[in-house]
């Protein structure tokens, strides 16, 4: 049990404050305490001593130094129960601190607040504070530190109930202090690497705030919660509808990435972290119905990811079929009113979209990194006899935007502004083909021009061409590499078919 004489206080965030100090007064604890705070404690009526009082020593350099001092620290970190420890603080007249209650320079509200200057940000990094509670936890057997007012009722009680504090108390409370301080440090690095380019250095951390404990995972009997990057604003609001699902937050983001691909109006629906459907148009309302079409069977009970306003128009339409999420920069007031009658459906506003330095995927053991993928277009080389027309490498453009964010195999087939067949996640880049051109068949009975088929890595065989040719393709983009090139490109040769390589693969795993 930690016997409690006297308590250094020093606290940003007042929240509880007062009572937990007329419980220590109450209990002839000392109050030793800094600043604002002292004013606080001492306008409520309680007693406290001044810490350049208890020090002997001014606060200067405008507060940068104030319990940088040997007797704060000689009296928080000597061992109790050391004969050699207690000689040495008696000798220099040091005296015994019990309890620390601080809460740190507000650098976290201040790294989220707009406009906030370098100046802001340096002065609200803090010194004194996080050397305090870092030594207080490491004597958590003789010193409690407490640095959330979550925590003050449970001090408050013990203190009341048996006169002290418990050591299982005060080691949770330490435990506290070095989430608190590691959480501290790391965004001060994020403020300080902002401009810097991903280094992949040789250890990496990361912090991460709850955003919601999900209902399940990817299936009802797996655990979940749903977190956001800790240095990262919250960017979208939901505006009506259930819960979201681990499932609809994935798809929810392959959706919006692939549809601010685009500078026109945009939509993309995705069904099972895919997209099944994806247009361009002069209107949101074109852009969805043209990326319904590419395949409405799959799109039911699906994920609609928009880059413009959801306008009433649209809604009209939307409403008419069943979908899990709609995410979009805006909704009219019109739309949220026909929406709502659909009770379920999840509206997402999401005003901008920021990719970030890096995505990362999860292992049993650790985790991987890799930069975003992107797509050079200063690469494309014809390999044909036949030149790809402005139009039809329009359609190429467009169609590789969309086959990179398909799962491997992946095989696009597409227009201008428009996807009308995916073949993805196939074991064979053959598979992915037949299965693209089978989805074309099932959707548009019309003759589609010009139709253009994109890869996301080469063809290991020209079959896939002959498949392609069969189909109506006349002109197709795809990486290259492959030992067969020339086997493939001598195909397209005969067929009458252009082929672009683009020189990039676009695997997605």
């Amino acid at each position: 049990m930690i016997k409690v004489k006297r308590a250094l206080i020093s606290v940003s965030d007042k929240t509880g404050l007062i009572d937990l100090a007329r419980v220590l007064a109450k209990n002839n604890v000392e109050i030793i305490s800094t600043g604002g705070t002292a004013r606080a404690i001492r306008e409520a009526g309680i007693d406290v001593k001044e810490i350049s009082e208890f020090t002997g020593f001014p606060e200067i350099l405008d507060g940068r130094v104030k319990t940088l001092h040997p007797f704060i620290y000689g009296g928080i970190l000597y061992k109790r129960d050391n004969p050699s420890h207690l000689q040495q603080v008696s000798q220099h007249n040091i005296c015994q601190i019990d309890l620390v209650v601080v809460n740190l320079y507000p650098f976290e509200k201040v790294f989220f607040s707009d406009g906030a200057t370098d100046d802001e940000l340096i002065e609200n990094i803090d010194i004194g504070g996080p050397s305090m509670i870092r030594a207080s936890a490491k004597n958590w057997k003789f010193v409690c530190v407490v640095v959330n007012p979550d925590f003050y009722p449970v001090i408050i009680e013990e203190i009341e109930k048996n006169g002290g504090i418990s050591e299982t108390t005060s080691k949770k409370c330490a435990a506290e202090v070095f989430h608190t301080t590691s959480y501290y440090d790391w965004l001060i690095s994020r403020y300080f690497d902002r401009d810097r380019q991903v280094d992949f250095s040789e250890t990496v951390g990361f912090y991460y705030k709850k955003i919601d404990q999900l209902r399940y995972g990817e299936n009802p009997h797996q655990k979940a919660a749903w977190y956001r990057r800790a240095d990262k604003k919250k960017q979208w609001k939901q505006l009506q509808g259930k819960q979201l699902s681990f499932n609809n937050i994935l798809d929810m983001e392959s959706a919006y990435r692939i549809a601010h691909e685009f500078e026109q109006p945009a939509c993309c629906i995705i069904k099972h972290n895919n997209p099944c459907g994806a247009a361009t148009g002069r209107s949101v309302k074109t852009a969805f119905e043209k990326a319904l079409k590419t395949d409405p069977l799959s799109a039911f009970g699906g994920i609609i990811g928009i880059n413009r306003q959801l306008d009433s128009e649209t809604a009209d339409i939307i409403k008419e079929i069943f979908f899990e999420v709609i995410i979009a920069p805006s909704f009219s007031k019109e739309a949220v009113d026909i929406l709502s009658k659909k009770e379920n459906l999840r509206l997402i506003e999401m005003p901008c979209i920021e990719i970030g330095d890096f995505e990362i995927k999860g292992t049993s053991a650790g985790i991987l990194l890799q930069t975003f993928d992107n797509i050079n277009w200063d690469n494309l080389e014809v390999k044909t006899k036949r030149k790809p027309t402005e139009e039809e490498l329009e359609a190429l453009k467009f169609s590789m935007i969309i086959c990179k964010h398909v799962r491997s195999n992946a095989i696009v087939l597409g227009t201008t502004d428009q996807v009308v067949g995916i073949g993805a996640g196939q074991m064979s880049r053959f598979d992915s083909t037949r299965v693209a051109v089978m989805k074309m068949k099932d959707n548009f009975k019309e003759k589609i021009t010009p139709l253009v088929m994109a890869s996301d890595a080469f063809f290991p065989f020209p079959d896939s061409i002959e498949v392609a040719a069969e189909a109506g393709v006349s002109a197709i983009i795809q990486p290259g590499g492959s030992l067969k090139d020339r086997e493939v490109i001598e195909v397209c040769d005969k067929k009458g078919i252009s082929m672009v390589f683009s020189g990039i693969r676009h695997f997605r795993h």
